[in-house]
């Protein structure tokens, strides 16, 4: 499958939707630190346990975006991605990259976690390599661009409006709409994995956040918690209740 880039561009490029090579190279961009698979996989959990990952969806991280550009292979890896739709293979084996329109859907959301080092996640360079912000926006036109600096918390979502990345604006609650998934997307800051940060976070329409397996489980030992201590309080209440009768004459077991 063939496109060009639209005129907005000096000159077109033309761009490539090709099978690559089972045995193909793939470069695998070093995780800068710790911190960005623990938020990568925080992301998938709280949508998986919510039961919004179907089986035709894409939903990894650090994962290769490929598109051959003016002949050549150009390949990024962001830190998180979604798909609403792809091609299921024909045999069982592991899918090593994803060329969008060829296998599926073009990516609704890709997230990028700012790190130490410049990972280009605002280049706009449109030379080899291709700056990330260029081939997620006027490559591969991924309708939603997340951009996170996990150490202070800065939360930027771009949205894609007249074949350019506009910086959305958040509710009151200081949440993104995402409108692909129906859901909000926002910082929360606390503990989980011993990593006492900010985190990014879901929220359904409501405003309901997504919980994590260890917030269920709390939810679910203080649901117990309580359940017992009303029990308790019924049985004291019924003890006092029997011992009454009892300084009247009466056997409460008899009744």
């Amino acid at each position: 499958m063939v496109a060009t880039l639209p005129s907005v561009l000096k000159s077109p490029l033309v761009i490539k939707w090709e099978k690559l090579p089972d045995d193909i190279p793939l470069e695998e961009e070093p995780v800068d630190n710790e911190g960005q698979p623990l938020l990568a996989g925080a992301l998938r959990e709280s949508l998986e346990l919510a039961g919004f990952i179907q089986p035709d969806m894409l939903i990894v991280s650090n994962f290769g975006l490929c598109a051959t550009v003016n002949e050549k292979l150009s390949i990024k890896a962001p830190d998180w991605l979604y798909v609403a739709s792809v091609q299921k293979f024909e045999t069982i084996r592991d899918r090593r990259s994803y060329t969008p329109i060829l296998e599926g859907a073009t990516p609704a959301v890709v997230m990028e976690f700012l790190s130490h080092t410049d990972g280009g996640e605002y280049s706009v360079k449109r030379t080899f390599p291709l700056g990330k912000w260029f081939f997620y926006e006027q490559i591969l036109r991924v309708p939603v661009y997340v951009v996170f600096e996990p150490v202070t918390g800065d939360l930027e979502v771009h949205n894609l409006q007249s074949e350019r990345y506009e910086l959305a604006q958040p509710n009151a609650e200081g949440h993104f709409w995402i409108e692909s998934m129906k859901l909000y997307l926002g910082v929360w800051q606390g503990k989980k994995e011993q990593r006492d940060d900010y985190w990014l976070r879901w929220w359904d329409e409501l405003g309901n956040i997504l919980p994590w397996g260890v917030e269920l489980v709390e939810q679910e030992r203080d649901r117990a918690e309580q359940e017992h201590l009303r029990a308790e309080q019924a049985n004291e209440r019924a003890e006092k209740l029997a011992n009454y009768l009892r300084s009247q004459g009466i056997n409460p077991d008899e009744l």
